[in-house]
């Protein structure tokens, strides 16, 4: 359904005086899947009876670019969810609740961006005046600076077009905005009056398209009105160069300046982070989670990471064979954090937390010196990643692994699947459960993105260049060396 008639019963168009529904017809493209029709096929509407509507559960899948709807077993009809919507006692559409806030604060901040861009045009036309001056003389500056007013005005009117939609003075102010276009012919107005009355004076000499307004005095009107561009171009241009810029810086430079860019896009205080690492005292267990999507390969990593620097140990696993009683004890209890396949194995809280205080006794034991600090790191899925955020006593420390393409992740699976790597059920087909793990994937992504754990992303293309990265993210986990 995509709208309800907001007018009264009463002006039903069939005159039952029930209300009516907008529903837009979607293609059936296969499998459940139902999307809406491209653009180049005529879009399909009709009016409904609302009692005669049925609501259908329904999820969007990106990955199918589609909506996903149950359906009936044989039939292959879509499965809906009741028999009918409930309109006992049902007036009409609400109106949405507003936060008046946040509207507010929306509306302040369009004003900052308006009044920035009409003061940038302002300037850029001020400082393109003076440039013309100095170039080509008074004249044609003046013919700029007159199309660069008319410009800034441009700017202006069409703010008041902006400011009216969806407001009750929303055609007025389309009207009044719409004056916006008289303002460069207007300058041409003036400098066609000029000439006529400068006599001999008039710099036209022969009839023809320009009869009344010299080639140069066209330039010079048009370019000074279109300098409001100008700021506009900077201003969309700055972070692609900005980013460009960061790309190039070579080395392990590069490498902690695009880390650090990272951390600022998510929100992250890297110098807070790291003032949180160096505090020792604050009773908390530093934990590196490296986590991400199912194909990705940071298990490769991880076991790189552990292998290559002692100062990371993996978490201890509680086996059922050598302890049984403790392990169904956490089991009925439901206190490990994740249990393997099999089901012999589990990971507990204590596991994670114990794990590098009792591997730096151990070093001490062996070599008699005082303990180096171990971190664990946990190669955790979504689902462990989301149980180890509400880990009392860890201080988190994340990583989040992926790929820059899901057609990447796709080729993955499908690699994984031919191997015979993710088993198939018996009442289900490679491609169904491809789609599974595709639909696993993008809910995971949307995890990683929104949920503000990961202080750092490592896109694994090249295992070599993704394990010196991870290294360089894993060093946040020990306090910065003093020289």
């Amino acid at each position: 359904i995509q709208s309800v008639g907001a007018a009264a019963a009463s002006s039903s168009t069939d005159g039952t005086n029930k209300w009516l529904v907008e529903i837009t017809e979607m293609e059936d493209v296969g499998d459940g899947y139902y999307a809406e029709y491209p653009s180049r096929k005529r879009r399909k509407v009709a009016l409904r009876k609302l009692e005669e509507v049925a609501p259908l559960p329904a999820s969007f899948v990106r990955s199918e670019d589609a909506y996903k709807i149950p359906l009936e077993r044989g039939t292959n009809a879509p499965r809906s969810s009741h028999a009918s919507y409930d309109l006992t006692g049902y007036e009409g559409p609400m109106a949405v609740p507003v936060n008046e806030e946040v509207l507010a604060a929306d509306g302040e901040t369009y004003g900052k961006i308006k009044f920035d861009l009409i003061r940038n045009a302002a300037i850029a036309g001020a400082a393109g005046t003076i440039v013309a001056d100095l170039l080509r003389g008074f004249e044609d500056a003046a013919i700029y600076f007159a199309g660069a007013l008319a410009g800034v005005l441009y700017l202006f009117f069409l703010g008041i077009k902006t400011d009216t939609v969806g407001s009750a003075e929303a055609k007025l102010g389309s009207n009044v905005s719409n004056l916006r276009f008289v303002f460069p012919a207007l300058v041409l107005v003036g400098v066609a009056l000029k000439n006529t009355m400068s006599g001999d004076a008039n710099p036209v000499l022969s009839p023809g398209i320009f009869s009344t307004v010299s080639s140069e005095q066209f330039a010079a009107a048009m370019i000074g009105f279109l300098t409001y561009r100008v700021p506009l171009f900077v201003s969309q241009l700055a972070p692609v160069v900005s980013e460009s810029a960061t790309d190039m810086i070579p080395g392990s430079a590069g490498m902690a300046v695009r880390m650090a860019q990272d951390a600022k896009n998510r929100g992250v205080d890297v110098a807070a982070l790291d003032a949180a690492m160096n505090a020792d005292d604050d009773g908390l267990t530093t934990v590196l989670l490296v986590s991400g999507p199912e194909g990705t390969g940071k298990t490769t990593l991880v076991n790189r990471l552990v292998a290559e620097d002692s100062r990371f140990v993996k978490p201890t696993l509680l086996d059922r064979m050598v302890d049984g009683a403790t392990f169904e004890r956490l089991e009925q209890r439901e206190e490990f954090l994740e249990m393997d396949p099999s089901g012999r194995y589990g990971l507990s809280k204590e596991g994670v937390l114990e794990t590098a205080a009792k591997a730096a006794e151990s070093a001490e034991t062996e070599e008699g010196v005082a303990p180096a600090k171990k971190v664990v790191v946990v190669d955790a899925n979504v689902d462990l990643a989301k149980k180890l955020v509400n880990l009392s006593g860890a201080r988190l420390v994340g990583v989040w692994i992926g790929l820059d393409d899901l057609e990447k992740f796709e080729a993955r699976l499908k690699g994984k699947i031919a191997s015979g790597a993710v088993p198939i059920p018996e009442d289900e087909t490679e491609e169904s459960v491809l789609r599974a793990k595709v639909r696993q994937v993008v809910k995971d992504i949307e995890f990683g993105v929104v949920s503000g754990v990961f202080e750092f992303t490592i896109l694994n293309e090249d295992v070599e260049e993704s394990v010196k990265q991870l290294k360089d993210a894993a060093s946040y986990c020990f306090p910065s060396v003093s020289t």
